[in-house]
């Protein structure tokens, strides 16, 4: 394929954008925000499972507490009732059974409410935990929230030196023939991302190789309209009064 000299030093410029447009969007995907954002949303993840279960266990001792204070209620019912009956009857027979019947349902409310202590007291340490893993959570949330803005605002200006580049890319690409436009694409492709090269000084400036012997006779005699592929990268050679050859 032929090319102007002029034309293959544009190679170099499109060249150049093209790499800058690849650190950009390297520079895009490494943001360390993002690292970050994943590592707390591990920790919310976590978090989440915790704050399910200790829920859970709060929920539990709430029924728990429904129900002694259920059985509390029936209990207090019979003693007043017992109470009422016993005031209202001259049996000193039913007096005595109702005696003794308050005793045991005295004795039954005094553990009742122990219990019902002791699982109040239980209930009271498990919505600490619930509170205090919510309090993580929130801190957690904001930290994500702030550093969900800083990503943000770092990818707004990188997206908007991407069109910037795109803009500069297109009109670099459209001075170029449709020819060597293609072939261009095709190197860059098969270099990934290495598609054309500044040869200074006999080496190629995309992969350091140094002609010598043969290959560089080959440069050597090659018109100036020619396009030369370096023989180890397969890039365009652009040869300029650098090259040394």
């Amino acid at each position: 394929m032929k090319a102007s000299p002029v034309e293959q030093k544009e190679l170099l410029r499109l060249q150049a954008m093209d790499t800058k447009i690849q650190q950009v969007e390297h520079q895009a995907k490494a943001l360390p925000q993002h690292a970050e954002l994943t590592a707390l949303g591990r920790t919310l993840d976590a978090s989440r499972t915790v704050l399910t279960s200790r829920t859970g266990d709060v929920e539990d001792a709430r029924i728990e507490l429904r129900r002694i204070e259920s059985d509390v209620e029936v209990v207090e019912k019979r003693i007043q009732r017992d109470t009422e009956r016993a005031q209202h009857t001259s049996s000193i027979k039913d007096v005595q059974a109702l005696e003794t019947e308050l005793a045991a349902l005295g004795k039954r409310l005094t553990a009742l409410e122990e219990i019902e202590l002791a699982v109040m007291e239980r209930l009271e340490e498990k919505e600490a935990l619930v509170a205090e893993t919510a309090a993580e959570r929130a801190t957690v949330t904001a930290q994500v929230a702030g550093i969900e803005a800083e990503r943000d605002a770092l990818l707004q200006d990188l997206n908007r030196q991407l069109g910037e580049l795109a803009r500069d890319r297109a009109a670099i690409a459209s001075a170029i023939g449709a020819d060597l436009a293609a072939l261009y694409e095709k190197r860059r492709v098969l270099g990934r991302g290495n598609a054309a090269a500044l040869l200074r000084a006999r080496t190629c400036s995309g992969c350091t190789m140094t002609l010598t012997g043969s290959d560089l006779e080959d440069v050597r005699a090659a018109p100036a309209d020619d396009i030369v592929f370096c023989p180890d990268c397969g890039a365009v050679l652009v040869r300029t009064e650098e090259s040394g050859i």
